[in-house]
């Protein structure tokens, strides 16, 4: 989901609030009325499924409204894939105060996970894991009033660039393709062939079921021999500057069909104003993207990051920082002078960078429930839903890679 990377830590003191008790015998209307309020946004469509050759009964898709709040939980492509597994997350959903969930639908071996619709993706392969029924799972899963996510791995992809090297990132030396230190490669973010198949991608994804599309990483490469790579697409032109004109393309394309779209982001662009030199920059990707998403994994923040040694041993205080920082940052008004580490968004001389105002609840975090640097359980877990809530937020989605959640941590 995201490399870690160190990155200079800020020079801000802040006070750790105390942890209130959280009242876990609420949330049961909460969930009802979230999924009676779940209205069809398109009109039902019939559509055959075709599996070896055997056409199935068609299936009516039809798309429902995002919840608000948003409660999630992420699924890998392989755990889709097993029945028997994918059922014991639904049931956790059904269970819990949880309405959504963000499942692969081309993950970071490029592998697309289902039999798309569209004959220009017919051809992909891969050696990721496949979901024969995805578009009947995703049907079951509107029954139940539960909101779908298909998440896209954009420009990290070894299948694609395996196939279509003339669009990778380079090595500067030979001008052949660039490898991350798992050997992993990627598209040049400036290939425009590839933009048409991500979008198409997308597009489809939508079109057998699922409500919204959440693209991630959509950013260059970092964690490699940074010293001999080449960009032969995107070549002079700044890093941020073409993220945003792919950011541009994606809105113009895909949000046309009704597809709810966010995207993916490293959690220090909450609290940065630089591009991380992989092109992220909060500012650039709000104005494109229904939600906004950060993956703010105390575990990822480097040590002493706003002067905690270990952010690990302080899960609610880093949410509650970095949160507050974004969401101050998406309800920023222009005609008022912010200063956000240095960066100053408003009309006054001179204003570094101009935006519109959005909603707080454009941000959507990632949160963390999977131990790495530390152990998550249902304290660490509920400690960051809790300073999401006292950043002003009201949405979050849990990550685990493995798909083994905390459902103590959880409201029945």
């Amino acid at each position: 989901m995201a490399g870690t990377f160190a990155v200079g830590s800020l020079s801000v003191f802040y006070f750790m609030p105390m942890l209130f008790a959280v009242d876990y015998t609420a949330g049961v209307e909460e969930k009802k009325n979230a999924q009676i309020g779940s209205e069809m946004s398109t009109p039902p469509v019939k559509r055959e499924v075709v599996d070896g050759g055997v056409v199935k009964p068609e299936i009516v898709v039809t798309h429902i409204a995002t919840p608000n709040p948003l409660k999630g939980v992420y699924m890998s492509a392989c755990y889709a894939s097993a029945p028997s597994l994918r059922a014991k997350l639904v049931k956790m959903i059904d269970d819990t105060e949880l309405n959504a969930i963000v499942i692969d639908v081309k993950d970071y071996t490029g592998t697309i996970a289902y039999n798309p619709t569209d004959p220009k993706l017919s051809e992909t392969q891969g050696t990721g894991c496949r979901v024969k029924d995805m578009q009947e799972f995703v049907a079951s899963l509107h029954e139940k009033g539960i909101y779908a996510i298909a998440r896209v791995t954009v420009f990290q992809d070894p299948y694609y660039t395996k196939a279509h090297p003339e669009l990778a990132v380079k090595r500067a030396s030979d001008g052949g393709v660039w490898k991350d230190r798992k050997g992993l490669a990627f598209i040049d973010v400036s290939a425009k062939p590839y933009w048409e198949y991500i979008a198409a991608l997308a597009q489809d994804a939508y079109s057998i079921g699922f409500d919204e599309v959440n693209f991630d990483y959509i950013r260059f490469p970092s964690d490699g021999n940074m010293k001999d790579i080449a960009f032969p697409w995107t070549k002079n032109t700044p890093k941020a500057v073409a993220l945003e004109n792919f950011y541009s393309y994606l809105s113009q394309t895909v949000r046309p069909s009704g597809a709810v779209i966010s995207v993916d982001l490293f959690g220090m662009t909450t609290t940065n104003t630089d591009d991380l030199n992989i092109g992220q920059v909060l500012e650039r990707a709000m104005p494109y993207f229904d939600y906004v998403m950060p993956m703010v994994y105390p575990s990822h923040y480097p040590p002493n990051f706003n002067g905690w040694k270990n952010p690990n041993d302080h899960a609610y205080a880093i949410i509650k920082f970095v949160m507050t920082r974004g969401a101050d940052r998406a309800a920023a008004d222009t005609t008022t002078v912010e200063h956000f580490g240095g960066l100053r968004v408003g009309t006054t001389t001179p204003a570094v960078y101009t935006k519109d105002v959005y909603s707080r609840d454009k941000m959507r975090p990632w949160l963390q429930d999977f131990d790495y640097g530390g152990n998550y359980g249902p304290v660490e877990v509920r400690a960051q839903i809790q300073a999401t809530y006292d950043s002003g937020l009201s949405s979050w989605i849990l990550w685990d890679p493995a798909n083994k959640y905390t459902p103590s941590a959880l409201k029945p």
